[in-house]
């Protein structure tokens, strides 16, 4: 009996197909048509996402962040693809665009922080203020640059500590680049006695700074009085030099400066106070 009633539905089965040729076709094209859609999408998708990859890393982008959009891309192209597919097949891809809308407007409310520094990330590898290796002031961190990730900026301080900071700050604040122009200023100042000869000291000084290769005769050298102070007259002293070598360059000079002082019998003076003594003689009657 069982057996029979399988027959049965069996044949009119084939009879419902027979009488709908038309739509069975449709369907099966339009589910062939589906599948075409999306494995064409995903496959497009990896050759644009593969591309994309291959722009950034030769405009020498950081590894992190050219693996993360084209990733992105990836995902975008193959989730247009998805809804075209089901759109072949009947399935109402308006209802489905609504739902990846509330999803991400939650996601996005969930994650408002990570977004705002993920915003800040594309705008630092856009903009590029700041890029491996260049030493930085970010307000909150100094030191230099080790990469740039999506989120955040790793650094590496003067003492060897590594700085996170998220890109949101950086972006919100200063960014003091030091290492981005090829010649940087120094600044000397140097204080001697009340009884130097103002003029004779500045061509000590100058002397010093001329004799010095490392400095950039082609920039302005600036050697003057600055300051009549209490216990000292003060000078001015700048000079321009490579970036590379701005601090090795100060040290050095720092030290010249006051072994050609002490050679020409100019001292250095330390502070001093005069004080004056009131002696109070009281009239006896």
């Amino acid at each position: 009996m069982n057996n029979f009633n399988v027959v049965k539905d069996i044949h009119h089965a084939g009879n419902w197909i027979i009488r709908n040729q038309e739509l069975v076709l449709s369907y099966i094209i339009n589910f062939i048509s589906s599948i075409i859609i999306f494995t064409t999408g995903t496959f497009i998708a990896g050759i644009i996402s593969k591309g994309i990859n291959k722009v950034l890393t030769a405009r020498s982008i950081d590894v992190t962040i050219s693996n993360f959009f084209s990733a992105v891309i990836r995902y975008i192209i193959i989730t247009f693809s998805l809804i075209a597919a089901l759109g072949c097949i009947g399935v109402q891809t308006t209802s489905v665009i609504a739902i990846l809308g509330a999803t991400g407007m939650a996601i996005g409310l969930a994650l408002q922080g990570s977004l705002s520094n993920f915003a800040a990330g594309v705008l630092l590898v856009t903009l590029r203020p700041l890029k491996t290796g260049e030493y930085v002031d970010l307000g909150s961190a100094s030191g230099t640059v080790l990469n740039i990730h999506i989120f955040y900026t790793t650094l590496r301080t003067l003492d060897g500590k590594i700085a996170i900071v998220p890109n949101g700050k950086i972006v919100s604040g200063n960014i003091i680049n030091y290492s981005r122009e090829p010649a940087r200023r120094n600044e000397f100042n140097i204080s001697v006695s009340y009884k130097t000869d103002i003029d004779f000291a500045i061509k000590v000084l100058r002397e010093v700074i001329n004799n010095e290769e490392r400095v950039l005769k082609d920039r302005d050298i600036i050697v003057g009085l600055s300051e009549l102070a209490p216990s000292s007259i003060n000078f001015i002293i700048r000079c321009w030099s490579n970036t590379s070598e701005l601090n090795s360059v100060y040290w050095d000079l720092m030290a010249k400066f006051k072994k050609s002082l002490d050679k020409n019998k100019i001292s250095i003076p330390y502070p001093q106070i005069d004080i004056n003594i009131y002696k109070k003689y009281e009239t006896k009657k």
